[in-house]
């Protein structure tokens, strides 16, 4: 059998483990395991319920006591409606802009909900996140994305498959921009189909997260951001959510970031 040139083999190598780094990536844990200067960019499904990065940062406050609260910097800027190239990336990332003086470690970026749903504005949205990402990258901070949830009854646009149409898009983004996805979508699903009358969406419109919604995205985000376990998290929104609906939410976030990280590894 002829032999393949060097030069070949060097190329199928490095595609493989050019394959292999982009989709750990996807999934791989910060190398700063305790990121404190945190930007959030997205839309109303960020902002909805007292704003998701409040939730978060609470959480991580809990968590880790030995670090000052006024340590923690986390900002949101979002736009009702968004897409996420409405976004003006270059001004929320300069250093001062929006109260926070140093660079930041992370950006998590979300979406529009609809980007996903024709070619033409999944396209567009996977272009935006690689260019976002790479000025992202340009400060020294980790981009991460925001996996949204899909719509359900009533929303006109409610469709059983739609979870496939927006995961697959998120994690091509990823793989595309080198960056983090954070399943909250699909930890949506999962709780559906473990508890399909506990209701994680606005009973009015079937789009935006009611209050376990948000707090069952936060705690994705949370272990996204921080990785180990949610065991022994009190916080509940000052007493606003019962806490076994805490521990059920806890639960799904965990199976939900451990499977997807087995599925794309």
């Amino acid at each position: 059998m002829d032999q393949i040139p060097q030069k070949i083999i060097l190329v199928m190598i490095s595609l493989v483990l050019s394959a292999c780094a982009t989709s750990d990536a996807i999934v791989q844990t910060l190398t700063n395991p305790s990121p404190d200067r945190i930007l959030f960019v997205g839309n109303s499904y960020l902002y909805y319920n007292d704003s998701l990065h409040n939730h978060v940062e609470r959480m991580a406050q809990e968590q880790h006591p030995g670090t000052p609260a006024s340590n923690f910097q986390y900002k949101s800027a979002t736009i009702g409606g968004a897409r996420l190239e409405y976004h003006n990336i270059d001004w929320l990332l300069k250093p001062g802009q929006i109260g926070v003086e140093l660079p930041f470690q992370v950006v998590i970026m979300q979406g529009g909900s609809f980007e996903p749903l024709t070619q033409k504005t999944r396209d567009s949205f996977i272009d935006t996140v690689s260019i976002y990402a790479d000025k992202v990258r340009q400060i020294g901070a980790k981009p991460m994305l925001y996996m949204t949830h899909t719509y359900v009854a009533p929303h006109r646009r409610a469709s059983q498959d739609m979870i496939k149409r927006v995961s697959s898009t998120y994690i091509e983004a990823g793989r595309a921009s080198n960056s983090q996805v954070i399943p909250v979508g699909l930890a949506f699903e999962r709780s559906y189909r473990q508890r399909p009358d506990f209701s994680l969406h606005a009973d009015f419109d079937g789009t935006h997260p009611n209050l376990r919604g948000t707090y069952l995205g936060a705690c994705v985000v949370y272990l996204a951001l921080y990785g180990g376990e949610m065991e022994g998290l009190d916080y509940d929104y000052f007493g606003r959510i019962p806490k076994a609906e805490a521990l059920y939410l806890q639960r799904v976030a965990a199976e939900t970031v451990k499977a997807f990280a087995e599925q794309l590894n």
